[in-house]
């Protein structure tokens, strides 16, 4: 199994489904993987950081801040380069908010609806190595 030099924020605060996707992420060659629970975390994680991660993968639906202003903030202090949300909302809203991210100037590649599927997961880490 090849494994990629790629460095991944991975925002989730449901801890079986943090679980999860750290496990699929790894199936795929992904190893450099740095969770965080919520928003605030996250922030001290990336501000900490020696360099900005890859890619952000965010909860849009955090306690603390809804995932595209959590993107919103580190795209704008350069502490990610590329991001994709992950929800359980409805696709239509999902599409809005990608809408907002183009809008916005954010590096939007792309959304997840949760449970994640492993197929549509695969699609976006294709993204992920051409970054």
């Amino acid at each position: 199994m090849p494994s990629y030099p790629l460095r991944i924020l991975l925002v989730e605060d449901h801890p079986f489904q943090l679980l999860a996707t750290q496990c699929l992420l790894r199936s795929f060659g992904f190893e450099q993987l740095t969770p965080a629970e919520n928003a605030e975390q996250a922030i001290r994680v990336m501000t900490q950081a020696e360099a900005p991660f890859d890619i952000i993968l965010c909860d849009q639906c955090l306690p603390d801040l809804p995932g595209l202003e959590l993107i919103e903030i580190a795209s704008r202090q350069c502490f990610i380069k590329a991001a994709i949300l992950l929800s359980g909302l409805p696709e239509t809203e999902l599409s809005v908010l990608q809408t907002q991210a183009l809008n916005r100037g954010l590096p939007l590649l792309g959304y997840l609806l949760k449970p994640l599927n492993k197929d549509e997961l695969a699609h976006l880490t294709d993204t992920l190595l051409t970054l």
